[in-house]
């Protein structure tokens, strides 16, 4: 039987209009240290995005969820914050912020494997 190990994960929202406070889940960040494994898988639906805000650019949610995933996998093409450790990848994609991209509060657990983890929450909070 394989250990299980602790992960960390956030969900990531998107956010139409910052003063409104209304968002969409479109993912799921996860970061598991001891199986060095962070990544962000992403599902946006449009038509809610435009229930929140008929006027909304998908086009740049579009781009700012490919570089959060991008930076998160540290692809070295996505910028000085790529090239940071995994753990402070991880933290600065989920810290914070008042933008078009947010996301929840860190959720600590308990994995075996952290991809199969990340697979059932994304199914389960997102699709």
């Amino acid at each position: 039987m394989s250990e299980r190990t602790v992960y960390e994960y956030a969900v990531v929202r998107v956010v139409p209009r910052v003063e409104r406070e209304e968002f969409i889940n479109v993912g799921i960040a996860l970061y598991c240290k001891k199986q060095r494994y962070a990544a962000v898988k992403i599902f946006v639906d449009e038509s809610k995005c435009r229930c929140l805000f008929g006027e909304v650019d998908l086009a740049l949610i579009a781009k700012h969820l490919d570089s959060f995933q991008r930076i998160c996998a540290g692809d070295k093409t996505a910028g000085r914050l790529a090239e940071l450790d995994q753990a402070e990848r991880f933290r600065w994609l989920t810290a914070k912020r008042s933008t078009l991209i947010q996301c929840s509060v860190l959720h600590p657990g308990l994995c075996i494997a952290a991809e199969e983890t990340h697979q059932a929450l994304f199914d389960k909070l997102i699709l």
